[in-house]
């Protein structure tokens, strides 16, 4: 008779949990992180101001005006700028009564900064084509002599382009606002021209063993392989444009080429009631800077490696 013999189960060992290790307070990180939450909080809180009082009443805003919170929450500001609402009704809620042409002002920012950032950011890629790989006498002088003028502060160069577009009759013209901005400018010349001097001749120079011309090069060529560059040169250059205040103010006073900007600063004056109507100038600024945001916010990674990748440290 056999018997078999059970062999007990074995137990398991028991798991030995790594005792977590604990990094020692550091001074220096504590003070990093807390210089950027002030920072971040310095950067975001007059936006949270701005959509505050776009949100409320100018009535309520007199007697709330430490809340952070909107005073008596309306959306009557944005109807103003969207002109969904009669005076009357603006001036019950504390406005001003005055009418902003939003969709004018907005239609002709858009055609301003596009035709400056396009006419900008061609002819400076070819100025920083010939830079970067023609070579000709006096180059690096003229260059030069390009990056000396960035120097110089635009307000320096406002009275003598105004007298020019003055005495060519294009004052309150689209022409004679973007006229000064269509060309080259010192920055985007210098911000192409690094990214094409790192760029490889191998391509450049087999083209020219196949009977290329400069021109056929940078059209079929050079533009292709720089197509991040460009558009990031293309997002800052428009951006700026955007935010221009003080030529379209110079140059164009009527409604038909008022830019948005021009407007607000406009809007802002008109105040039949004694006191501007800082709701509805609060909501048209929100509106104003939400195309810029949402550009800024989609391409923003593409603009620090681009920044990067060109040379600028």
């Amino acid at each position: 008779m056999t018997t078999t013999a059970s062999r007990a189960p074995l137990a398991k060992p028991a798991s030995r949990r790594r005792p977590s290790k604990r990094r020692p307070f550091n001074p220096r990180r504590a003070g990093a992180w807390a210089l950027l939450i002030l920072a971040i909080a310095v950067s975001v809180l007059p936006f949270l101001w701005v959509l505050r009082t776009a949100l409320s009443t100018n009535n309520a805003l007199a007697t709330n005006a430490a809340s952070l919170l909107p005073a008596e929450f309306t959306f009557g500001a944005f109807k103003r700028v969207f002109g969904l609402q009669s005076p009357a009704e603006a001036v019950a809620e504390g406005g001003s009564g005055a009418a902003i042409d939003f969709w004018i002002y907005l239609r002709n920012s858009v055609v301003f900064s596009s035709i400056t950032t396009a006419g900008a950011v061609f002819f400076s890629a070819m100025a920083a084509y010939a830079f970067a790989r023609l070579r000709w006498k006096g180059r690096n002088a003229v260059f030069s002599l390009f990056l000396g003028t960035m120097l110089v502060p635009p307000i320096f160069t406002a009275l003598p382009n105004f007298l020019l577009i003055k005495n060519l009759d294009l004052l309150n013209t689209m022409l004679g606002m973007v006229l000064p901005y269509l060309f080259m400018t010192p920055f985007a010349i210098f911000f192409l021209r690094q990214f094409f001097l790192n760029m490889s001749r191998e391509v450049e120079e087999a083209a020219m063993l196949d009977g290329a011309k400069h021109l056929r090069i940078f059209f079929q060529i050079v533009l292709p392989n720089a197509a991040a560059p460009i558009a990031t040169l293309a997002l800052l250059t428009f951006i700026g444009q955007w935010n221009e205040y003080f030529w379209p103010l110079l140059v164009g006073s009527q409604d038909d080429v008022r830019v948005l900007q021009v407007g607000l600063g406009v809007f802002k004056s008109q105040s039949p009631q004694g006191a501007p109507d800082w709701s509805g100038l609060m909501a048209a600024t929100l509106v104003s800077a939400l195309p810029v945001l949402i550009l800024f916010a989609a391409f923003g990674k593409k603009i620090v490696n681009s920044i990067g990748f060109s040379g600028i440290k």
